[in-house]
């Protein structure tokens, strides 16, 4: 999942003589989306740190020719900025790796779809908190919005739970892992890293995630838990590593260039939408009047968060 934080278009532009474009800005989140699905579908075939350690070095080894330039090139920055690298690698390929997978056996993916989804308001919260400003009325109502649907969602509509600080661990998992991928978002989007450029950047925190991930792996096998072994377990992990990994990646950066940054923004809130409706129809999960509460609070609390200041009041360009 990326974030969208980079503001909102005007207006949408026409596709008629781009119907490419408009494929690849729908096919963009739901292949970001299908991470959780799959990662929920397979919770018990096959083990959460293995699955990310094989998700992730598959997705290298594809990502590895195409980069393999731009990180020869930039070798230099990565020697020097090395445990920056390492640093993202384990945002984002174990905490919202593994950790996710982990977290995902005890919770269900649409709670994991809605709640992950806040990590785009936690962007624009920890960024304001790093420049030390004030955020806007209105990204403080998104704020304020999204952060009252992870509650409701967490303590499954029962404010009772609240009060009782009764939690669901795994739902407490996603939310870690979103705090990490908003972390993992403004690291890339400044400092030294930010100079790799998007494939480069992409590829070198893949292998540092592996390179994290395989003792975690090699520990949970010594443990005695089962490898995989059977067609559905590396069809699953063949699925992630293409799909939400590197497609959706190369799709993302595509949309950006095709489309620009606030149209493909604007396209990823359709993310919690295409959860949501994969974890009814694929894995039988039940929706709950919570859940659609939440729904509201969480997707109008990131377009209220991710709005431009002034964006209102601007006047429409002719």
């Amino acid at each position: 999942m990326n974030d969208p934080a980079d503001g909102r278009p005007d207006s949408l532009p026409s596709f008629a003589h781009a119907p490419w474009a408009l494929l690849a800005l729908l096919a963009t989140p739901l292949f970001f989306s299908s991470n959780l699905i799959v990662g929920r579908a397979v919770a018990e075939v096959v083990p959460p740190w293995s699955l990310a350690f094989w998700r992730w070095a598959i997705a290298a080894a594809v990502l590895l020719p195409f980069a393999a330039g731009g990180l020869l090139r930039h070798r230099h920055l990565l020697r020097r900025e090395w445990w920056r690298i390492l640093l993202l690698g384990f945002l984002g390929m174990v905490l919202c790796g593994g950790n996710v997978y982990v977290a995902l056996r005890h919770t269900s993916a649409t709670n994991a779809t809605l709640i992950y989804t806040t990590s785009t308001i936690m962007v624009v919260v920890l960024d304001a908190l790093l420049k030390r400003r004030r955020l806007p009325a209105i990204q403080l109502a998104g704020t304020l919005a999204g952060f009252a649907g992870i509650v409701l969602i967490a303590v499954h509509g029962e404010p009772g739970r609240l009060l009782a600080l009764e939690f669901n661990g795994g739902d407490l998992g996603i939310l870690v892992a979103a705090i990490g991928w908003a972390t993992y978002s403004l690291m890339l989007r400044q400092g030294p890293v930010s100079r790799l450029g998007g494939q480069t950047a992409f590829a070198a925190n893949a292998l540092a995630g592996v390179l994290l991930l395989a003792p975690l792996a090699l520990w949970e096998s010594a443990g005695g838990a089962p490898q995989p072994a059977t067609m559905e377990a590396w069809g699953a992990i063949v699925f992630l590593a293409l799909f939400p990994s590197v497609l959706a990646f190369g799709l993302f950066q595509f949309c950006i260039r095709v489309a620009g940054a606030p149209v493909t923004a604007t396209f990823l809130y359709l993310m919690p939408a295409y959860g949501v409706l994969l974890a009814v129809g694929l894995l039988g999960e039940e929706l709950h009047l919570y859940h659609g509460v939440g729904f509201v609070l969480i997707l109008g609390g990131v377009v209220l968060a991710t709005r431009r200041p002034g964006l209102a009041r601007r006047a429409p360009a002719h």
